[in-house]
């Protein structure tokens, strides 16, 4: 499966190697970046650390394209290659992790695949200035590995460590993560079958669920305080659009993804937000499919968890990113779908 998976991903992306550098966001984050292109020197690795980078904090992306400097110079073959292999190290992690979680093979080959192979990850893969959608999504999959290792050794403080720095080195790849903490509890549902049952006992064990998601959530905090920062300008931007308006907005990018991942057509690097133009018909049918669909999986989840799983997942880790607190002018963008299309997938 994972020589299968890994000879697809390089078929599809492997073309990538003899592309050039486009003049959106490469520019900044790699090809006119002084610092950056100096490569990794001690300077560089402070000022990742201490700067905000094409308005994000993200300093080990940022590190990350000093080493290609380091390595290629700014031949752009060099960072399209190491998206590409970090794209494939994530699509064969996760098939082993879902394998790991759940005992089935073929459908954990599934949904790693459509997750390597979908259009939609074209974005995220084949544009340089997206390395942090491939480094983040490599730490996820590390992450949630790491936690179910954890959920299996109760009481182990060094288990437990390792999931805290994971998490925290992905935090720092790109801030999208920070909705981690609520996938790992939906893990705790299932498969891991942590939740409480009811009992005077699975109360306190519904204490400790929530308990040992507290560090990590505090980690999420910082990462939305810090990101609010340096995006400060951005966010004044978008922010004339009123809240019904970017709510009618959200509502309609979630079911705009789900057609996108069933019918892959018209993809755009940039989707111009409607603004007021959205219509109230529209945005109001999107929010009665999102509600039906789940209120469905949660009536179905005692017979078939994985679909409330699955659901909330994808709600879930789009919620950053989904325009409630609008960031730029896009409506959504196809990079957004790297991580919550896996629930869709595990749905399926």
């Amino acid at each position: 499966v994972i020589a299968v998976l890994l000879l697809a991903m390089w078929v599809v992306f492997g073309q990538t190697i003899r592309h050039e550098f486009v003049n959106f966001d490469d520019d900044v984050y790699v090809a006119e970046n002084e610092v950056v292109a100096q490569g990794l020197t001690g300077h560089g690795i402070v000022w990742a650390f201490t700067h905000a980078h094409g308005a994000n904090w993200h300093p080990l992306t940022t590190l990350s394209h000093m080493v290609d400097c380091q390595l290629f110079g700014l031949d752009p073959a060099g960072p399209h290659l190491v998206n590409v292999l970090l794209h494939g190290a994530t699509g064969c992690l996760l098939f082993l992790l879902l394998r790991s979680l759940t005992g089935d093979m073929w459908k954990s080959a599934f949904v790693a695949a459509v997750f390597a192979l979908h259009p939609l990850r074209v974005e995220s893969v084949a544009w340089v200035a997206e390395r942090k959608d491939v480094l983040s999504g490599l730490f996820f999959v590390l992450t949630v590995g790491a936690y179910a290792r954890y959920a299996r050794k109760p009481f182990a403080p060094g288990a437990y460590a390792v999931v805290v720095v994971l998490f925290t080195l992905g935090l720092m790849c790109k801030p999208m993560l920070v909705t981690v903490p609520f996938v790992l509890l939906l893990l705790d549902y299932w498969p891991l079958a942590r939740w409480p049952d009811g009992s005077e006992s699975s109360r306190v064990s519904f204490k400790r669920l929530i308990g040992e998601k507290i560090p990590l959530l505090l980690l999420s905090a910082l990462a939305c305080v810090v990101t609010v920062l340096v995006q400060k300008n951005a966010l004044q931007l978008a922010q004339h659009w009123s809240l019904p308006v970017r709510v009618g907005n959200a509502a309609v990018s979630y079911v705009a993804y789900l057609g996108q991942m069933i019918f892959p057509t018209g993809l755009a690097v940039l989707y111009p937000h409607p603004g007021n133009r959205l219509s109230v018909w529209r945005a109001g049918l999107c929010a009665l499919a999102l509600l039906v669909i789940s209120v469905a999986v949660v009536v179905a989840r005692r017979k078939r968890p994985y679909l409330a799983v699955g659901w909330f997942w994808y709600l879930g880790m789009l919620l950053p990113v989904i325009g409630l607190v609008q960031v730029g002018m896009q409506a959504r963008a196809d990079r957004y779908t790297y991580l919550p299309q896996i629930g869709l997938c595990i749905l399926v």
